[in-house]
């Protein structure tokens, strides 16, 4: 009796560390609710049982175990087989809408409205500019539109207002164009990639100008109530985190690859393992406590507004 409470132990454990990496799985492979998954997810939880009650203990881990590797392996989504084929594509097949500029690191106060047009102007009316000028060639080859986004438009990190507000709407625009092209065959997907090494952000002798030019052009108020010293502290603080920054743009890549060759891409890619942590703890925790975590995983500030120190 012992022996079979330690084995139906064990089971349950490993079965629950399979139920919760299946539901991480799905969840960030954003598979879409079709009645193919429906019928699966029923299979798999009526051999659940069966293997709880006949088969508890090795026997019943190994068998669910390899039925659920057979299931992720045929749920995930075929590419495009061309080779060795003639393939006639009239139009145009894919745009990759990948240009991102951020002009400056600042709070959003100090953050001048050349800034915040400027960001719109390159993330988000260019992409739409680019996207509507191709459109008819897409349609017609019922192709697929990419846009690069940025977690930074979903998720709330300091100083960077311009940046994430026109991430945040590119990234609406592409939600709403994908459920738009839907009737013309054309499937558009979202990149969400994390915070790599590209050379803009590694161009130290930009940020330097940038934050010396904030400080002269200011009003004399803002100057005073935020202080030298604080703006020159984000400015040495993003600097520090550039050095921690991916250089192995393989996850973005391959995400783009995906897009372009699968037969049915996912709506939305996570590029890097640091972007599916953020979006677990904005989707699970509550919002004070993930608040928290966003202001201090960013830019930890030790300087204060000068208006604000006693």
């Amino acid at each position: 009796m012992e022996d079979y409470s330690s084995s139906f132990l064990v089971y349950t454990c490993v079965i629950t560390v399979l139920g919760i990496v299946a539901f991480l799985r799905l969840f960030m492979s954003e598979l879409q609710l079709t009645h193919r998954l429906i019928i699966y997810a029923i299979l798999l939880l009526f051999l659940e049982r069966i293997c709880c009650m006949y088969l508890a203990g090795l026997s019943g881990v190994l068998v669910f175990t390899a039925v659920c590797l057979l299931a992720f392996q045929s749920l995930s989504s075929p590419k495009l087989s061309v080779q060795g084929k003639a393939v006639l594509i009239t139009g145009l097949w894919g745009l990759v809408n990948n240009a991102g500029m951020c002009f400056n690191i600042s709070d959003a106060e100090l953050s001048a409205m050349s800034n915040y047009r400027g960001c719109m102007e390159v993330n988000f009316f260019g992409a739409i500019a680019i996207t509507k000028g191709f459109l008819p060639l897409i349609r017609r080859a019922k192709g697929r539109i990419v846009n690069v986004s940025s977690p930074v438009g979903e998720i709330p990190l300091p100083f960077l207002a311009a940046y994430g507000a026109s991430k945040a709407a590119l990234t609406l625009f592409t939600n709403i164009l994908r459920l738009e092209l839907r009737h013309w065959g054309v499937k558009v997907c979202t990149i969400l990639p994390a915070f790599y090494k590209t050379a803009p952000s590694r161009n130290f002798e930009y940020w330097e100008q940038q934050v010396h030019h904030l400080i002269k052009n200011i009003s004399s108020e803002l100057l005073q109530d935020y202080g030298e010293e604080y703006m020159l502290e984000t400015k040495d603080l993003f600097l520090k985190y550039i050095t921690t920054a991916k250089e192995d743009f393989s996850p973005v890549i391959e995400s783009i690859t995906d897009a372009i060759l699968s037969r049915n891409p996912k709506p939305r890619y996570y590029a890097g393992k640091a972007v599916i942590v953020l979006y677990i703890f904005l989707c699970i925790l509550p919002t004070s406590l993930s608040d928290l975590i966003f202001n201090r995983f960013f830019l930890i500030k030790k300087v204060l507004p000068k208006g604000l120190q006693k």
